[in-house]
This record gives structure tokens, sequence and C-alpha cells, in this order.
């Protein structure tokens, strides 16, 4: 009855064969085939949607036509639009896009035929990993020397040796203790500010 685009082959026998089991294809690729390869045309005749194969809707289309009274004169480059209009291009004729996924990052999957780095065509959510919005740069912070930087304090952490970091921890206990020693300082003065100003006793003051 016809081929598409695919290369499936279809068939009908209303001759040998009871109504409903008349009708079948032979898969154009038998190893990545399954119901979702049959074009959304295919489809209709195969379930018994109508009874005019893709390759003769033409005919019964203009065959229908010729009933049609024209209301009034279009520019319209189609004179119908019962039918497929568009020329949709799928990846190996695949109109089932979940297929058409990696089977790990970068690989591709040779199953299908995707080749490595192609792009998946399955649908994700905006929110998703995988979806491309998702994706943000990773912007660096600082870094060790010219070939360690890093993009958190954590991953500084990580990027140091033993010995680096027992110096950081060093420095970072010498720094606190300058800190709590500034403070203290503060205070002391700040008391003896009050004092000379003549506030009085302070409670809690030596």
């Amino acid at each position: 009855m016809g081929v598409d685009k695919g290369g499936n082959r279809y068939y009908e026998n209303r001759v040998d064969y009871p109504f409903g089991q008349h009708r079948w294809l032979e898969p154009g690729d038998s190893h990545n085939f399954d119901s979702s390869s049959i074009p959304p045309e295919w489809h209709g005749w195969m379930t018994h949607m109508n009874d005019a194969p893709p390759t003769q809707e033409d005919e019964f289309l203009d065959a229908g036509k010729e009933h049609v009274i024209k209301m009034c004169h279009s520019d319209a480059p189609d004179d119908h639009a019962v039918g497929l209009q568009a020329d949709v291009r799928n990846f190996k004729f695949m109109h089932n896009q979940s297929q058409i996924r990696s089977r790990g990052y970068g690989m591709g999957n040779p199953v299908v035929g995707l080749p490595p780095g192609a792009k998946d065509a399955y649908y994700t959510q905006p929110g998703s990993p995988y979806n491309d919005a998702s994706y943000r740069k990773t912007e660096m912070i600082g870094q060790l020397d010219d070939n360690r930087a890093y993009k958190s304090l954590k991953w500084a952490d990580r990027l140091r040796t033993p010995e680096e970091k027992e110096a950081f921890e060093k420095r970072f206990a010498k720094e606190q203790a300058k800190i709590l020693s500034d403070a203290g300082n503060q205070k002391t003065n700040r008391l003896k500010l009050l004092k000379s100003r003549g506030r009085g006793t302070i409670v809690g003051s030596q």
C-alpha cells in the first residue's frame, strides 16, 4: 500500500485475512522499531481511523473537494486544511522523542544511532538539571595559585595540601586571636572613656 520516510512498508489483504487483521507492516529498521515509529498519517490507516492510505489521500481529497462549494475567493497556497501539511523530520524517524537519549554523558546511544556528543531530544522540565536553562556558568571566587582556582571556601580547602592546611589553620587562629584582642581593647578603651566623662561607676567594670 505504500512506504513511509522511515522505510516501513505497509500491506493490506482483505481476501485471506479477517477484518481487523488484514493490515500490517514490515519495519524499515527492525532493531529500533516500536509502535511510535509509525508516522501519524499511517497510524490512522493502521488503526482503521480512515480507509484511504496516505498514498491515496490526495485522490480522496480531490474527489471530496468536487462537492465543496467555495464561498469566496482565497489566495491561500493550500486549498484545504485536511491531512498532513507539514514535512516533519525527526531523528532516525523516531516520533517518540524519549527514545533519543544518551546512555551516558557524552557517549551517545548506539542502539538508536545517536552519535556521541549529540544533544538528547527528549523533553525536560524547566527546573530539571538536564534542561539547558538550568545550566549556570561556574564562577571562581579566588585561586591558590595559577593552576588552582576555587569556587567556594570548601572547594579551596579540598585543593590545599596538608602543609598548606596546617599553615592556613595557624594563620586563621592567629587572626582570630587578634580580632578577640582588638575587641577586648575596644571595650577597655570605651570603659575608660566613659569614666573620664564623669559618668560615675560602671556596673561590671573593674
